[in-house]
């Protein structure tokens, strides 16, 4: 898989780029780029906003910006690449997203900024429109990571033990509900005991404890 994340500040992904699991996609084969809108504006100066029609406070990415950059980076055809734009009205993202998204070849995450994008980038050049939560972020970036992040580490080799992603929260293992509770050494620690059951060594009734917990968090009975 290979993700592009479209942004004005790419430096910002160095941290996130050096993490384990997404250091082990790349050695996997897979990748990811970050390119900067800056980089092929057609205004000058390397500007990339202007401000909104109708008056308002703030600035407002433009379409041509993104546009620009969207053809810079795979030419007049961007088929075969799912471009996904980051806005706090798109919708919502969750696990089955991310599931449905790994299934892509090609991301193209695109940061908005200031006020936000043109609409005419949602519109005309993004494939769908994400948002990460119902409030505001000062940009896309931080979006861009949460949906990278969960996305990379349901690619293989990704989490190191290819059980990792199976069974937690909202997967298809526990039914979409959050993961069970977890508990390690010591057993005892200021009068803080461990469920005897996880002590006891029997498989079958952890198991059954561990999807009780998961169905009571998610608010099952």
């Amino acid at each position: 898989m290979l993700i592009d994340v479209f942004t004005l500040f790419p430096e910002h992904f160095e941290w996130f780029g050096g993490q384990r699991h997404v250091r082990n996609a790349a050695e996997g084969g897979h990748e990811l780029r970050c390119i900067d809108y800056r980089d092929t504006t057609p205004l000058k100066g390397g500007r990339v906003d202007d401000t909104p029609y109708g008056g308002g406070a703030g600035m407002v990415m433009r379409v041509d910006v993104v546009d620009a950059a969207l053809r810079g980076a795979y030419g007049d055809d961007g088929s075969g690449v799912r471009k996904i734009a980051l806005t706090p009205g798109g919708r919502m993202f969750d696990e089955g997203l991310a599931a449905e998204l790994v299934g892509e070849q090609h991301l193209a995450l695109l940061c908005g900024r200031y006020e936000g994008f043109d609409e005419r980038v949602i519109e005309r050049l993004a494939d769908d429109a994400v948002s990460i939560g119902p409030y505001v972020l000062s940009g896309g970036e931080l979006a861009a990571m949460v949906v990278a992040d969960a996305v990379i580490r349901k690619l293989p080799g990704a989490l190191g033990d290819e059980h990792s992603a199976v069974e937690e929260s909202f997967s298809e293992a526990l039914g979409g509900d959050p993961e069970y509770p977890h508990y390690t050494r010591p057993p005892e620690y200021r009068g803080w005991g461990v469920p005897e059951i996880l002590l006891s060594g029997d498989h079958a009734g952890i198991r059954e404890w561990r999807l009780q917990r998961s169905r009571e968090r998610g608010g099952g009975a």
